[in-house]
């Protein structure tokens, strides 16, 4: 019988129990770890919560987490509760793939005024994340800029930018879609460093910016580059600019009856944040591209931001006892191996880059990779001698069972349209197990 203790019960870790099931079937037995009493990471915490299409792979999760070789394991902090060498002496493999929670650090003058987020933070408080719920961010200014040029800064600006009906079927919580609703920005203006063929944003997300109810892109021509140029691009670039230019089309009289314009500002590079106590405004230096880089141009100018939010990339937590990668922001990892008997898979292993489904091929590959190295097991005592030491700790231990009880109490106190109203805070739910 083999061991596996699997840290994170995201979409890289439920994907890696996955490939241990179909390596060893009922010859393995799978720990699935986390620290908040509910699975899933980013599919609860982190992808928008207009976007259920997407949400919904976490039913494949789920009939993973059912069977009965892999348990979940909630309310268990790695590094506080149990650290990663007991675990290492209790399981054969463990494996991290606890994601890039934190956000990579705006390091210029005035990111510490206040009303200034990074999008972890501000992802979290609109989807419910304990540790961000209480964010409280001041809507009630009239300019919103969002600093990047991927999907994550999209997701922010159509969020600042929708109707409470648009919000229909979408599982925000409550806290932010009351907020939002007494919202007085009306110009959200996403701020990159480099222009329409340097984007990260998909063409689907960008579509999306086209068919809000009150809210318009607004995009300058001169921005553009020239047409024949995009057939140098890959297909999916391609299309993403196509959408860019289609905004650009936009004519100015239509912006007469729009309540809130997305302004793209491409060749724009953060300097400083301005304000007294709170953010006011932002100084940007004009940029060049030059071999794919964006180069400072010497020319500054100010826009006016009551709120910000930086969506440049996140970075990993480190944890005790675990070799890390400072400048990479991830684990210092060989293809997944950290240590013997101690891996990592997904964000943790190889930064944020790709998409959901990019953990599945992550997963089997650290498998093959724990294959090779343990065999037919080492005899270590796995979930029996984990369960010891948390009983011997009185570790309130959250189990998949549980969870489906705190997911029916969310969906019974969902409002009129959506799928559920979330718990916010760590108490409730391990108190809505027992109702």
């Amino acid at each position: 019988m083999r061991h596996i203790a699997i840290i994170g019960s995201g979409p890289a870790g439920y994907y890696t129990a996955e490939a241990a099931q179909k390596q060893w079937g009922d010859e393995v037995k799978v720990d699935v770890f986390d620290m908040l009493p509910v699975p899933y990471g980013l599919i609860r915490t982190g992808v928008a919560p207009d976007h259920q299409s997407i949400k919904g792979v976490s039913k494949r999760y789920e009939g993973t987490a059912l069977s009965d070789n892999v348990r979940f394991v909630g309310n268990v902090h790695i590094g506080s509760d149990v650290t990663v060498p007991e675990l290492q002496g209790l399981y054969d493999a463990v494996v991290l793939a606890t994601g890039a929670p934190n956000d990579r650090p705006l390091d210029i003058p005035g990111s510490d005024l206040a009303n200034v987020f990074g999008s972890a933070a501000f992802v979290g408080w609109y989807n419910g994340h304990p540790q961000f719920a209480g964010l409280a961010p001041d809507l009630s200014g009239h300019t919103a800029v969002v600093i990047g040029m991927g999907n994550v800064a999209l997701d922010v600006a159509r969020i600042l930018s929708k109707t409470e009906g648009e919000f229909t079927g979408s599982d925000i919580v409550g806290h932010a879609l009351y907020a939002l609703m007494a919202s007085k920005i009306r110009r959200v203006v996403i701020v990159g460093r480099r222009g329409p063929h340097q984007i990260m944003m998909t063409p689907k997300e960008l579509g999306e910016l086209g068919h809000l109810a009150r809210a318009a892109p607004r995009v300058d021509p001169a921005d553009l580059p020239e047409l024949g140029d995009d057939a140098l691009l890959e297909p999916g670039l391609r299309k993403s600019v196509t959408h860019i230019r289609s905004f650009a089309a936009i004519p100015e009289s239509h912006f007469a009856d729009v309540e809130v314009e997305v302004e793209f500002d491409f060749f724009a590079a953060p300097h400083a944040l301005t304000g007294d106590g709170a953010v006011e405004a932002i100084e940007l230096e004009r940029t060049a591209v030059q071999a794919g880089r964006a180069i400072g141009t010497g020319e500054f100018y100010t826009v006016p931001a009551s709120l910000v939010v930086s969506c440049i990339g996140y970075q990993t937590s480190p944890i005790p006892d675990v070799p890390f990668d400072e400048r990479a922001g991830k684990f210092a990892n060989d293809e997944g191996r950290i240590l013997p008997g101690l891996y990592c898979v997904g964000w943790a292993r190889r930064g944020p880059s790709g998409t959901i489904g990019t953990n599945r091929p992550d997963g089997f590959s650290v498998v093959e990779k724990i294959v090779a190295d343990i065999g037919a097991g080492t005899g270590k005592r796995g979930r029996a001698g984990f369960d010891e030491l948390a009983a011997a700790r009185s570790l309130d231990v959250v189990t998949f069972r549980d969870w489906k009880k705190i997911e029916a109490q969310e969906e019974s106190r969902a409002r009129v349209g959506a799928p559920r109203e979330k718990f916010v805070d760590v108490g409730e739910m391990i108190r809505a197990r027992e109702d």
